[in-house]
């Protein structure tokens, strides 16, 4: 019998925005001093776990995340992976006011230079499925960003993420409108079908 092969989203802490605008990919975003503790909670909760790996997406805010859970694991160093990025979007440095109005849709519009969330979904899932070929049967932890998490949970639960679609997350069975900040998703693979649905678990530890 195969030992799973366990994955570790996390969702860095929140970020230090007083313009309030759509940050996404824009440089020099670091994590406020809320989510600095969220980060701290998260590497508590990571603590104990047998990780063989620790990745980060290239943004500031979640390298400094990584760097909490790396803390407590000081034989692992924080590996850069560009398929857990944020959304490559047109809408980086909008106003907020103007993306709620919108209802937070990144999406709609957006020419081809852009991704959609089926561009996320795939390079997420090359991602996991080159964890579960190297570390299968180990622990990996990756902190990335809301929509990357978002759309592996609607992976999980049989929901193909599109354009302009309004998800109601909690019927899905996530217990919380959208990933929160400092948050902890947790995919377990049972098998080596690169085709393998996941058991998911969700953990906010603050």
């Amino acid at each position: 019998m195969i030992q799973p092969t366990i994955i570790h989203l996390i969702r860095h802490g929140e970020v230090h925005n007083p313009e309030r605008v759509h940050y996404g990919r824009l440089p020099n975003f670091r994590l406020s001093h809320n989510g600095e503790r969220q980060a701290q909670a998260a590497a508590d909760f990571m603590r104990g776990r047998p990780l063989a790996a620790i990745f980060s997406s290239p943004q500031q805010r979640t390298q400094q995340t990584a760097a909490f859970i790396a803390a407590h694991h000081p034989h692992l160093s924080v590996q850069i992976e560009e398929r857990i990025n944020e959304v490559h979007t047109p809408y980086d440095g909008t106003p907020v006011a103007q993306l709620m109005a919108r209802g937070w849709d990144l999406y709609s519009g957006s020419d081809p230079d852009y991704e959609q969330p089926g561009d996320i979904l795939r390079r997420t899932r090359a991602f996991i499925n080159q964890v579960r070929r190297d570390w299968a049967g180990r622990e990996v932890a990756a902190v990335t960003h809301g929509d990357v998490i978002a759309f592996m949970f609607m992976f999980a639960k049989g929901v193909e993420p599109a354009a302009g679609m309004k998800v109601n997350f909690p019927v899905l069975g996530l217990p919380e409108q959208y990933p929160a900040t400092g948050s902890i998703s947790t995919l377990t693979y049972h098998t080596t079908d690169p085709d393998e649905v996941p058991d998911y678990s969700y953990h906010r530890p603050y």
